[in-house]
């Protein structure tokens, strides 16, 4: 990204590729808390519970309204937690470290130390990972 010109109107400046730019970073991470909001607990059997992804809110079979109040604690949960993690993890975004289908295991259990090797979700199956596209 060169920005500035001389008096020549030649472009000077460092050129540095999108894919490690802090404003790949920014976009990767604005929207990642709001694509919680497709997420909610179903119960799996009579003891667990289950994040599931959500394509439309008017065919769910269970108690919309708790539906809702699960989708919205997770965003915000979300929110917290990256809000915690974020310097830690654009840095690790810009380096590489993260890869596709991994950001689950890199903010949650790596960065954040909030989720347990043996939890719910594996690597490239958790809410978190719906950003992998991106990244």
């Amino acid at each position: 990204m060169r920005h500035r010109l001389d008096s020549k109107g030649q472009r000077e400046g460092k050129l540095i590729d999108y894919r490690v730019s802090e404003l790949r970073v920014v976009e990767l991470l604005d929207g990642l808390c709001e694509k919680m909001q497709d997420y909610t607990l179903e119960k799996r059997d009579s003891t667990q519970l289950e994040w599931v992804k959500v394509d439309d809110w008017d065919q769910l079979k269970t108690n919309k309204q708790e539906a809702r109040a699960h989708s919205k604690a997770i965003s915000t949960y979300c929110g917290r937690l990256l809000e915690d993690t974020e310097d830690e993890l654009a840095k690790l975004i810009r380096q590489g470290f993260v890869k596709v289908g991994g950001v689950t295991k890199v903010l949650c259990q790596d960065l954040s130390k909030h989720c347990s090797q043996t939890s719910g979700f594996h690597d490239g199956d958790g809410p978190a990972d719906d950003a992998k596209e991106e990244l």
